[in-house]
């Protein structure tokens, strides 16, 4: 019999050229790789059309693998503002693609996820890769580093939902869930 996993992770590094993807599925405290790949959005293509590439993937792995949570990595602040915009929009086509999924979206800045594979924040692509390739029992490198940053910001979810104080900051999905959670906390302002 397949034991099921206790969660999946969907993990995206988003990009208007290339975007990496990485899917995590979680045994109690183990990870293991499900797959980890790229889109590679041509250059051809207007930008619309990548959008509509990056949506449309996007929303193939999670009608296939039903991730329980999205994991993104939040677009860094750089001097090209251009660069920036582009990257902004790809990372909101793939977050619309998961909440229209209805999977719940977490963004990780790029300095997070550094720090939560190999405890370096200024951590290089290729440390991070090392590291994931020992902690995951990985072999063979990918092409494209997109792919190896899609499956740290995974695994850095992973790291977060099975970190003891994840258990105490995680966030409602209302004032109805934080009511119910919390009566004690709730006064009644009569008028």
């Amino acid at each position: 019999m397949i034991k099921k996993p206790d969660y999946i992770i969907l993990g995206i590094d988003p990009g208007t050229l290339v975007m990496g993807y990485a899917v995590l599925e979680v045994y109690g405290r183990q990870a293991r790789l499900q797959v980890m790949d790229v889109l590679k959005l041509a250059h051809k293509k207007d930008v619309y059309e990548r959008l509509e590439m990056i949506h449309t993937k996007v929303s193939e792995l999670i009608q296939h693998h039903r991730p329980d949570y999205f994991a993104i990595e939040a677009p860094f602040f750089g001097k090209n503002v251009q660069s920036m915009l582009k990257l902004g929009r790809a990372q909101g086509v793939a977050i619309a693609a998961a909440m229209q999924g209805r999977v719940p979206v977490t963004e990780y800045s790029p300095k997070k996820i550094k720090q939560s594979i190999t405890g370096n924040g200024s951590a290089d692509k290729e440390q991070v890769w090392k590291m994931l390739q020992q902690v995951l029992t990985i072999e063979e490198q990918p092409k494209y580093f997109d792919a190896t940053d899609a499956l740290a910001v995974a695994l850095c979810h992973h790291y977060q939902q099975s970190s003891p104080l994840s258990k105490a900051t995680k966030t409602l999905k209302g004032w109805e869930e934080f009511i119910s959670q919390n009566p004690d906390r709730v006064k009644i302002n009569p008028r």
